[in-house]
């Protein structure tokens, strides 16, 4: 496949195919053999830890409403993530999903209830995870930018702490899901409002499913390209990157009053701090001849988000994107609204 936007046909014809999203029957989940990500990056870091499929189904108890009933276990959110990929980007190759957990709840069984900790054997323990966020990329859809290469990319977040699994009756069920690209030099993620839906409310993994169809027909990848693309005709100087950054750290000390009055800066200031310090040191994104392009800007950001929290991860992720295309309007005298950042 070549390194043109024509590499994007495939998910096209698929496109095509589930049309009419709302009919297509979710079967029982088969598990399928998955290519191992070439990348070791982590693409989120910060109070995160690596997890496996297996770990999740073997060693991670399910919690439930306060009916007794089963929530959906994060084995299960992925596993229909990724068969609804499978189904729409047919005849694609999908690489095995990357795994990333945070907020260990532990717990023992009831018949360990009266024992000290010390006494507790391994079998006595149980424990889930909190909050979960997962990706894998589809190595056969891809794009060039700057000489970066980029896959598509399907993920998920989900995080028990939005629920109230107090409540008598079993309630709708809240996941976060994305598609879109991925650098792969370095495992950034490029997410834009199409392809992100965030805090989805499903009652089961059918409806679940069907979500994932209407999320994957209704992105563009081609779309995204060519707006991620279009940031690498803009450069900005090092004095404009003060500049810009210098606005970031001040927008943190606004009253809320004039924060409301700008386009909203979810990047935290330890985060910009460590923009500046990769504008120097960064090999791939960092400046060249005392200046950068927006789409190096772009990833310095979307690199800094790795030390969000999972709960936090997408909404930055996707606040990256909305600052840097703002910005490079603004540079470019497409809109003033980001004009701010540039006074």
């Amino acid at each position: 496949m070549s390194n043109s936007v024509m590499s994007l046909a495939p998910s096209t014809k698929v496109l095509r195919q589930f049309s009419n999203v709302e009919d297509v029957p979710f079967e029982e989940i088969v598990e399928t053999v998955a290519v191992n990500e070439s990348s070791s990056i982590n693409f989120l870091e910060s109070n995160t830890s690596e997890i496996t499929m297996a770990d999740l189904s073997n060693d991670c108890i399910v919690p439930t409403w306060g009916n007794q009933e089963l929530t959906i276990s994060h084995q299960d959110f992925i596993s229909t993530v990724r068969e609804a990929a499978v189904d729409f980007y047919r005849g694609e190759r999908l690489n095995a999903p990357a795994i990333r957990v945070s907020h260990e709840i532990k717990g023992r069984i009831p018949s360990a209830l009266s024992k000290k900790p010390s006494e507790l054997l391994p079998t006595d323990k149980t424990k889930f995870y909190q909050r979960l966020a997962f990706a894998f990329t589809i190595p056969t859809i891809y794009e060039t930018i700057d000489g970066k290469r980029m896959e598509l990319c399907v993920g998920g977040v989900r995080n028990y702490n939005d629920l109230n699994l107090y409540r008598a009756a079993k309630g709708f069920e809240k996941f976060s899901v994305f598609v879109g690209w991925r650098v792969n030099v370095c495992s950034n993620q490029v997410l834009t409002g199409d392809g992100l839906k965030y805090q989805l409310e499903v009652s089961d993994l059918n409806d679940l499913y069907r979500q994932l169809l209407i999320l994957f027909n209704s992105y563009s990848p081609a779309k995204d390209f060519y707006l991620m693309k279009s940031l690498t005709d803009t450069h900005i100087s090092e004095s404009q990157f003060a500049q810009i950054v210098g606005r970031c750290r001040l927008y943190q000390a606004l009253p809320p009053q004039a924060q409301r009055s700008i386009p909203r800066l979810l990047i935290t200031d330890s985060q910009i701090n460590n923009c500046c310090r990769e504008f120097y040191s960064n090999p791939n994104f960092g400046a060249k001849e005392n200046s950068i392009s927006m789409w190096d800007f772009h990833n310095l950001l979307t690199e800094s988000n790795k030390s969000s929290y999972i709960d936090s991860y997408l909404q930055r992720a996707l606040n990256a994107t909305e600052v840097s295309v703002g910005i490079n309007n603004a540079l470019r005298g497409y809109n003033d609204r980001y004009d701010w950042f540039l006074s």
